[in-house]
């Protein structure tokens, strides 16, 4: 017999939006892993649950997960709460989860808030198809780099960003997709919730005046139809398109052949690249 892995989603902020069956749960578990023992411990006191507590955050979470799973092959109920929103969605209980399904263990999600959906949908934006990207990368290269690829994402963008961030990322978003219109959610359902819309240029002013604070959620209009012939040319790097040509299946001659033909490049310039500095082969 093995236990079972719930994903609590907790609310944002608001202690008293949280659902009776997620209280239920959380008094029924054997033990509950939180990613800020602080922040669920108040929780728990606002409802008087006295279910023993224990830490599970991105610093400790290959550890600690180790010691999670023995315990849920031994049979016990773990609840699983993340800061904010639900657990496993751009937070460390996707590895836990992961293990979980490895092991054969029952997992249960219990729905509550998730910042993305919850800024989308008062965005003002197109929510009948959308794409979440989570965090951008923290270089400003590879940032601007990631942007570029999501310039030609009709869908809208869904993106998560902290504070300390939020302008950086702004201004690589202005230089990359300027013009389009945005909206910034922050503090979803606490105290300061706040919502900013306004083309990208207008934000970025905004914040540059005001200083970003708490965890932000940016919601960004995809590519129009008329935009598509402004943005310039995807550039495709060939070491990385063999390399995922062979991922594919395609072994190395035929990933380099079928490269050149879909570049309109001779194949000798793909090979000569792939041997190369840049190749590994």
């Amino acid at each position: 017999m093995t236990g079972e892995l719930y994903l609590c989603s907790t609310p944002i902020g608001n202690l008293e939006d949280i659902t009776l069956r997620a209280l239920r749960i959380l008094r029924e578990a054997d033990l509950i892993a939180a990613e800020d023992t602080r922040h669920t411990r108040k929780l728990l006191n606002h409802y008087d649950i006295n279910t023993p507590l224990t830490s599970y955050h991105e610093h400790n979470a290959r550890q600690k997960g180790a010691y999670l799973l023995e315990l849920l092959r031994e049979g016990k109920r773990i609840a699983l709460v993340s800061d904010a929103g639900t657990p496993g969605i751009s937070d460390p209980g996707t590895l836990l989860v992961q293990q979980a399904i490895e092991a054969g263990i029952p997992i249960t999600p219990i729905p509550g808030a998730t910042a993305a959906v919850t800024a989308l949908s008062i965005s003002g934006l197109a929510t009948d198809k959308f794409v979440f990207e989570g965090f951008l990368p923290r270089s400003n290269k590879e940032r601007k780099e990631r942007l570029a690829k999501l310039a030609r994402e009709e869908r809208t963008i869904i993106l998560y960003e902290a504070p300390h961030r939020l302008v950086a990322t702004l201004k690589a978003i202005c230089e990359v997709l300027p013009y389009r219109r945005m909206a910034v959610a922050r503090e979803l359902t606490k105290q300061y919730e706040e919502v900013i819309r306004g083309t990208t240029e207008e934000i970025l002013a905004h914040f540059q005046i005001t200083a970003p604070r708490g965890e932000f959620t940016l919601i960004l209009e995809g590519c129009r139809e008329e935009e598509k012939g402004q943005l310039p040319e995807e550039i495709i790097d060939p070491v990385e398109l063999v390399r995922t040509l062979e991922e594919q299946g395609f072994d190395w001659k035929a990933a380099i052949k079928e490269a050149a033909k879909r570049l309109g490049v001779p194949k000798r310039e793909i090979y000569q690249l792939v041997k190369g500095p840049g190749g590994n082969n």
